[in-house]
């Protein structure tokens, strides 16, 4: 089942997509969800052409992981962590697919990050590795953009990676993807950058849930970005960056200059 969130009509709502129709749901999918209760449709649908998709939930942060393919380790020569190495990016960085990533004013250096996205269907708090599938609500494309050269100088990356527009999520949540072993892939203009599998991740999904639940509250709609594979590369003014998860879609978004 693939869920989004979209705008149609002055209208702004969730909806589920079944052969290019949006089905409107009478509220967000989380609150259901939650509690076990079955989706609720309003009766309203929207052809999927006279919508315009939106970050497919409103996160109240992402957690992203770095350093979690051994070869994007090695681009940076190190050594992947023996723990987890989380850090956060702010709800304000979200944009949704085909809205523009917007470089910063004296950007030097803005690199794309495809990643794979685990979005959190219910409030996780201490959550085991065996329990950890059941707070999955399902899996959506992320792109981790990162100002390079304020992430060299700041020795740590909360500025570098959490300006406006560079958490792109979408093109919405599928639900029904084992997210294990999922070809991820990068492109800008076209061409092929990235290429991974998520079987190569150097923590996996479920000990990843586990791991940051022990240290923050996950509500739902968070989102985890686990982890970028080797092939980063500076985005300009004017490029197209795609990224493209299998069983999941793939999430589109142009880069403009300063504003």
């Amino acid at each position: 089942m693939r869920i989004a969130r979209f705008s149609a009509r002055g209208q702004t709502g969730y909806g589920v997509i079944r052969n290019d129709v949006i089905h409107s749901l009478g509220s967000d999918p989380f609150s259901g969800w939650e509690t076990g209760t079955e989706l609720k449709f309003d009766g309203r649908t929207y052809p999927l052409s006279e919508t315009r998709l939106l970050a497919p939930c409103l996160p109240s942060k992402l957690v992203c992981l770095g350093l979690n393919y051994r070869p994007h380790a090695r681009e940076f020569d190190q050594a992947p962590p023996s723990s987890p190495l989380i850090f956060l990016k702010p709800s304000t960085a979200v944009i949704g697919p085909e809205s523009p990533i917007i470089l910063p004013h004296n950007w030097k250096r803005v690199d794309y990050e495809g990643e794979l996205g685990i979005v959190i269907g219910k409030t996780a708090r201490h959550v085991t590795e065996e329990k950890a599938r059941e707070y999955i609500l399902g899996c959506t494309c992320t792109n981790d953009v990162t100002e390079r050269q304020i992430q060299k100088e700041d020795g740590q990356w909360t500025r570098a990676k959490g300006f406006d527009t560079f958490a792109p999520i979408g093109p919405w949540i599928e639900t029904e993807v084992e997210p294990d072993d999922l070809v991820l892939e990068t492109y800008l203009n076209g061409e092929l950058r990235q290429s991974a599998r998520t079987s190569e991740l150097v923590f996996g999904i479920s000990s990843l849930i586990s791991f940051i639940s022990g240290i923050m509250t996950l509500l739902p709609g968070d989102i985890i970005a686990t982890g970028t594979p080797a092939g980063i590369a500076p985005m300009r003014p004017g490029d197209t960056v795609e990224v493209k998860i299998e069983g999941i879609g793939s999430l589109r978004n142009p880069v403009k200059g300063p504003v």
